[in-house]
């Protein structure tokens, strides 16, 4: 093998070939459990599918910039640029070209060595990209602003023991997600785009009505879209999470769920591994116009894809943890998930537990 590699002449190949040999490497090192690159990886075929409702299209106008502020290894960026070649075939005008792969793509991480693979995966890829090493929640915000933002902050608790201190953040929370949220809210254009993956807990949990209410009061929360089990299998086992989708500048009036989980086989890594037909459905009812604008019909109580008012969420008190289809596996004692998976949802209910009441002390100790 090592003879082989030798005889190759890797400076004469094409910067695709290498560039996608460097994200073969991420993503075996990702599948490699614990011990591997997981915690900064997000499922290719997701990223793939998000980038293709949401299309960052840098084309738009001259200074359109795209931003993953909890980058890993830059797959959201990676992924970005890719969609632009697969539209143009490559084909941009020259007076883009350069402005494209030096002023476009922006991101941050808090651990040095996700930060250099993003870096490497990117520049293999012809791109000069700008990747921040830092915290995104706990620093001050640096200013900037994004036409698009793309991203998958850190699940779990860890490190998230007090809410910072930044006076753009109107919510005060130790959830690190929900001051993602915050963040993104932030550092987005007027007219801006997001999409932010989230765990479940996200969705329910101690201070995630009031981060809802304040997005759904400044930005259109236009779709949600509820994963897969199993969709980050093997890099994080267990984890139940959603897409959010939002535009910054109008107020939400509606939003549409389009329900991936219920009934649907759970992903394993080799007999029912993460694929596009997961998503094609989804894409299709999303539409194609990237503000979720496009003409969409709910499908019903027997459907994925269904429609929400306004008045609706607030009678939920902005609970987004909404469900309707009937689950036929709670009845099935032969297609019951894994005991791996039962404990974890234990898990990811204590933890959201925690975080309430870590808010609660927060408030005893302010009073």
């Amino acid at each position: 093998v090592i003879t082989m590699i030798d005889e190759e002449d890797w400076t004469s190949l094409d910067v695709d070939v290498k560039g996608a040999a460097f994200e073969g490497l991420l993503e075996k090192a990702a599948s490699e459990g614990k011990k591997g690159a997981g915690q900064y990886f997000t499922p290719r075929v997701l990223i793939q599918s998000i980038v293709r409702v949401m299309k960052p299209d840098p084309r738009a106008h001259k200074e359109f910039t795209i931003c993953d502020p909890a980058c890993g290894t830059g797959g959201f960026l990676m992924v970005a640029y890719e969609w632009l070649m697969e539209q143009t075939k490559g084909a941009l005008d020259r007076a883009d070209i350069k402005r494209i792969k030096t002023k476009t793509f922006y991101g941050q991480d808090l651990v040095p060595r996700p930060r250099r693979l993003a870096l490497m995966n990117l520049v293999l890829h012809g791109l000069e990209p700008h990747i921040y090493l830092g915290d995104a929640i706990y620093e001050p915000e640096k200013g900037e602003r994004y036409d698009c933002v793309l991203t998958n902050p850190p699940f779990g608790t860890k490190g998230a023991n007090q809410a910072p201190t930044r006076e753009d953040f109107t919510i005060e929370t130790s959830n690190k997600q929900l001051n993602f949220v915050q963040h993104v809210l932030t550092i987005l254009k007027r007219g801006g785009r997001a999409a932010i993956v989230l765990p479940d807990n996200c969705l329910f949990e101690s201070k995630a009505n009031e981060v809802f209410e304040l997005l759904m009061q400044d930005c259109n929360v236009h779709t949600i879209l509820r994963l897969p089990r199993g969709t980050f299998t093997p890099y994080s086992q267990g984890v139940k999470a959603n897409v959010v989708f939002f535009q910054k500048g109008l107020p939400t009036e509606n939003v549409w769920i389009f329900d991936a989980r219920t009934n649907v086989p759970g992903v394993t890594k080799k007999d029912r591994p993460l694929s596009k037909e997961h998503f094609a459905e989804f894409e299709k009812s999303y539409g194609d116009k990237p503000d979720g604008t496009a003409k969409r019909k709910d499908l019903g109580e027997e459907g994925r894809f269904r429609k929400f008012h306004i008045d609706e969420i607030k009678k939920r008190n902005y609970n987004l943890d909404i469900t309707w289809l009937k689950d036929d596996t709670i009845e099935d004692a032969d297609d019951l998930p894994e005991p791996q998976e039962l404990i974890e949802d234990a898990v990811e209910e204590l933890e959201a537990a925690v975080d309430e009441l870590k808010d609660i002390l927060e408030e005893i100790g302010k009073a």
